[in-house]
């Protein structure tokens, strides 16, 4: 897991470090030096870190004239035991939306499982968010970690499944990502 770095392309248009509306201002990042564990597996240092004990996420991109953001997890999604969503929402999510956010890629193919809960925080989170037009959405889920979203009716709240697993999302730059994203939403509808 030590080598599963967050997607750095994208750099040159946006690092959370250097955003003030990001929760992750300021923060230093060693290339060399490996702290953080999801369980006993060193991970990459450009993860952050955001109160979960077994999930970590990158900010990769946000627009705030456009009103969206690019997250990408790593680890395991626990609900059940640390609620992760909690902590996804109100100390990254409710930050970003205080500064036009309302619209969240979750890249989530580095997401290993899901132990779910109720769905209080996704409900919460979508409520926040459909008002101005916006959605949550996640991209590229294993097989098994969709499969338990679905089981606990997540659809309800999060755009996910088959028409969102196979986006080449690093061929595209975030505007076209959003656009990639916003045109399966209206195909979705659609029909």
């Amino acid at each position: 897991m030590h080598d599963i770095e967050p997607y750095h392309r994208w750099r040159d248009e946006y690092e959370s470090a250097e955003d003030k509306n990001s929760p992750f201002y300021g923060r230093v990042y060693d290339e060399f030096y490996y702290t953080q564990k999801i369980y006993n597996y060193f991970i990459h240092p450009q993860w952050d870190e955001f109160g979960s004990q077994t999930l970590y996420m990158k900010v990769l991109f946000a627009d705030y004239d456009r009103g969206f953001a690019i997250f990408e997890m790593l680890g395991e999604w626990n609900d059940c035991l640390h609620n992760d969503v909690m902590f996804l929402k109100r100390d990254v999510a409710d930050e970003f939306m205080q500064h036009g956010i309302n619209k969240f890629i979750i890249i989530a193919e580095n997401v290993l499982n899901f132990h779910s809960s109720d769905d209080c925080y996704y409900e919460e989170w979508y409520d926040d968010v459909k008002d101005e037009g916006g959605w949550i959405c996640m991209l590229n889920l294993l097989p098994h970690v969709e499969e338990e979203m679905r089981d606990v009716q997540l659809q309800f709240y999060v755009n996910f499944g088959e028409r969102y697993n196979d986006l080449n999302w690093r061929a595209l730059t975030p505007k076209h990502l959003l656009r990639k994203v916003e045109d399966r939403m209206v195909k979705r509808i659609g029909k």
